[in-house]
């Protein structure tokens, strides 16, 4: 990576931007399935919109306060947790036809462990000591516009097949295969070390 020493504020805000970015498109593939799951969730725009802004009020607010150094967990606690709210909410998608209620709180509490965990990989980048700030905001900003940039081409792709016969049959394929994967980095994560 490049280092951001004697950078521009400028050139700090694009490389963490960019980092922000490559973050979840194309290396974060445990976001990216928790996004999709997140989409997967609801046919309807405004309860997409409701679970992306509490995933995002969620992991930005502890990805500035583990940052700051104002909140640590380990990550061999963080990592299993993550991928376990990624089993959780596909097998949701599973269980209840839509999205239920109390979907966006449990998408809140979810959104905190992952800002954990973008905080331990913003630390690995390193930071620049006087320019922290503009680092931190930038690289959320890139975090957010990768999420988009899924949601996006999701709703592009898929919402106007929404109300077919196959749609849901799809979703039921798309949550189980994700669950079955976020189960296995569980398990990966807590007894093999991943």
């Amino acid at each position: 990576m490049e280092t951001a020493v004697e950078q521009t504020v400028w050139d700090v805000i694009a490389l963490y931007l960019r980092q922000g970015y490559v973050h979840i498109l194309p290396m974060g593939l445990d976001h990216i399935l928790f996004v999709l799951a997140l989409f997967f969730a609801s046919t309807r725009i405004k309860p997409l919109i409701w679970q992306i802004s509490a995933f995002t009020l969620a992991h930005t607010l502890t990805l500035g306060l583990a940052t700051l150094g104002y909140v640590t967990l380990d990550p061999a606690i963080v990592e299993p947790i993550i991928a376990l709210s990624i089993a959780f909410v596909a097998i949701e998608n599973l269980v209840f036809k839509d999205m239920t209620r109390w979907r966006p709180a449990i998408v809140f509490a979810f959104g905190l462990f992952h800002g954990l965990g973008f905080a331990g990989v913003l630390s690995d980048y390193g930071l620049p000591q006087d320019q922290i700030l503009p680092s931190l905001l930038s690289f959320n900003v890139g975090v957010e516009a990768g999420q988009l940039t899924i949601v996006g081409v999701c709703w592009l792709v898929l919402h106007r097949f929404a109300d077919t016969s196959w749609y849901p049959r799809l979703v039921r394929i798309a949550s189980a295969a994700i669950a079955l994967m976020a189960i296995w980095w569980t398990i990966e994560r807590v007894f093999l070390g991943g």
